[in-house]
């Protein structure tokens, strides 16, 4: 079972933001098969949800961008990854619902919208999100969008 906080971007030591930035590149960029911009100026302006183990090594992370940066309505949440280490153990509820929980803390009252990948669609609806819209492909692979 992972440790979770919620850190600023200015909060944040360099080991733990070099450790989430070599997960996100280990999981959606090398296993997911997908080159792109990772480095999206998005980190600076967002909360970061970092799920630690033992050796305060962090295999689980979300980003929770705020209203009017990735979506002009909605605050965010994305960059969403457990390491494959911890899949299949539960973190990966645990993580979604420790962002939901910052996003209702920090942002009352505010809808959160994700765009999930179109296989993880079950996942995020046993969440409480909603598919809205047509699915489209973003960098190369299907995603939906879905509303909390």
């Amino acid at each position: 079972m992972l440790n979770y906080t919620t850190k600023t971007y200015s909060e944040l030591s360099l080991d733990e933001l070099y450790d989430f930035l070599a997960l996100r590149q280990d999981i959606f960029i090398v296993e997911q098969d997908c080159p792109y911009l990772d480095a999206d100026g998005k980190d600076q302006l967002s909360l970061h949800v970092l799920g630690m183990d033992h050796n305060n090594k962090i295999q689980a992370y979300t980003r929770i961008v705020p209203k009017g940066i990735s979506y002009e309505n909605y605050i965010s949440i994305g960059r969403v990854v457990v390491h494959k280490n911890f899949r299949g153990s539960g973190e990966g509820n645990r993580l979604m619902l420790e962002s939901i929980k910052q996003c209702q803390r920090l942002y009352p009252d505010e809808k959160i919208k994700i765009s999930a990948q179109s296989h993880l669609k079950k996942f995020y609806s046993d969440l409480g999100f909603v598919h809205t819209g047509e699915e489209y492909l973003e960098d190369g692979i299907p995603h939906i969008g879905m509303i909390l």
